[in-house]
């Protein structure tokens, strides 16, 4: 039988009346765990919400990778690429991609009778993934865009409507501004999305990649390149290799070079944003882990010295020092566990009120969501939960030696 177990045990399932310093003492190392781990879990679902969120917008609207002519890469202009149906099989073959698709970028400038706006135009064919754009779509229905013909359809975001007061189903004139002329077309808004990042809400609009091709003047079969969307973000490094090794620096049959570029190396500002959140998380973490800790150290010395005497009877009939360590350590895992207990249910359940309710609203100019996002991560739960009984138990430890000064013929008088 585990004797350190089983005294731990009859101590904290059966305190005696008596005892009437270590219930306090035993209830605010109780309270300091669950709060200190509630606070936790909030944190990291805050976090990878975030994270996350911020994450699949910009992919939304840059794909995990980009291929294109070397000198858009290098110059930041707009220069077209040949990618024909040959280059779009072995980009499609590429272990670890998802899925391919083709795009096509003009600017111009929007006219209402009362304002204007220069935007970019994106143009993108029938393989284009809608999910993104309907996850967001606040008004209208997507068009079935087109590389073939147009009618020169229209997506805009809520931000640009508001701007130049476009409604569903309006027509609206665009200019488009060469060296050599300046031409005019007219697009019928079909839907409205809105993102709430203000990089992309404020310029793009989405229309048919045949529309954009030929404002360009390209010729057949170039386009600004190819989005790539990767089956795990986390390879996305491993597969940006394969795409280089492949791909890069060979020849279009214009004699255009190709390269690539992954999402974080076209955005690396806002990637680097999301890394400092993870600098603050660790803060929290170690503050928290140090309330908890606090806490139960009190908690223990209280524990000790009230339980004096009874470490006195059991070094009188033969306990060692370090069994009776065992017996508090136990006693103190016993706490924690509680506190672990009421702090999952707490941190779990603030994290769920607020992904259905989203009772805390957030200002999308600055944080990019019009709510706190959360997250919920079984793994990252577990680890918290793991951690946080681990270092709590082990900065007991030393507390615990006091039972060694202990002696048991001056515990015998003590009251």
């Amino acid at each position: 039988m585990n004797l350190p177990l089983f005294i731990a045990k009859r101590i904290y399932f059966g305190e005696a009346d008596s005892q009437k310093a270590s219930k306090p003492a035993i209830r605010i190392a109780t309270i300091g765990v669950a709060i200190g781990l509630a606070v936790m879990i909030v944190t990291v679902s805050v976090v990878l919400g975030f994270k996350h969120t911020i994450r699949d917008k910009v992919v939304g609207f840059g794909s995990h990778i980009q291929v294109e002519n070397v000198q858009t890469v290098s110059s930041a202009s707009d220069l077209p690429i040949c990618i024909n149906d040959s280059m779009m099989r072995v980009l499609s073959g590429i272990e670890g991609v998802a899925h391919v698709e083709r795009f096509a970028n003009t600017q111009g400038i929007l006219k209402t009778d009362e304002d204007f706006l220069g935007v970019v135009f994106k143009g993108v064919g029938p393989e284009y993934d809608l999910s993104f754009l309907r996850d967001n779509l606040v008004e209208g229905e997507l068009p079935l865009f087109s590389d073939s013909a147009t009618q020169y359809p229209l997506v805009v975001s809520k931000t640009i409507a508001d701007k130049l007061g476009l409604k569903l189903g309006q027509r609206v004139f665009a200019y488009f501004i060469s060296d050599e002329s300046v031409r005019t077309r007219r697009f019928n808004v079909s839907a409205i999305y809105q993102t709430n990042m203000k990089r992309f809400d404020d310029v793009i609009c989405l229309t048919d990649i045949y529309a954009t091709h030929k404002l360009n003047g390209w010729f057949p079969g170039q386009c600004s390149g190819a989005e790539l969307l990767v089956d795990d973000f986390g390879q996305l490094q491993s597969v940006s290799d394969h795409v280089v090794s492949q791909v890069n620096r060979t020849l279009d049959c214009y004699n255009n070079i190709f390269s690539s570029r992954t999402i974080l190396e076209i955005y690396p500002q806002v990637f680097s944003w999301l890394q400092l959140l993870d600098i603050n998380v660790w803060i929290i973490l170690a503050l928290m882990v140090a309330l908890a800790g606090f806490t139960m150290i009190s908690g223990l010395l209280i524990i000790i010295l009230e339980r004096t005497q009874m470490i006195g009877l059991l070094k009188a009939i033969g306990a060692t020092n370090a069994t009776i360590r065992r017996v508090f350590l136990w006693f103190a895992v016993f706490v924690i566990g509680q506190g672990l207990l009421w702090g999952n249910l707490l941190g779990i359940g603030l994290v769920l009120v607020q992904q259905y309710t989203g009772v805390v609203k957030l200002d999308p100019q600055t944080y990019y969501v019009s709510q706190a996002p959360m997250e919920l991560n079984l793994l990252f739960l577990l680890l918290l939960n793991v951690a946080t009984l681990l270092i709590c138990v082990m900065v007991l430890i030393g507390p615990s030696y006091l039972v060694s000064r202990i002696q048991p013929a001056q515990s015998m008088r003590y009251e």
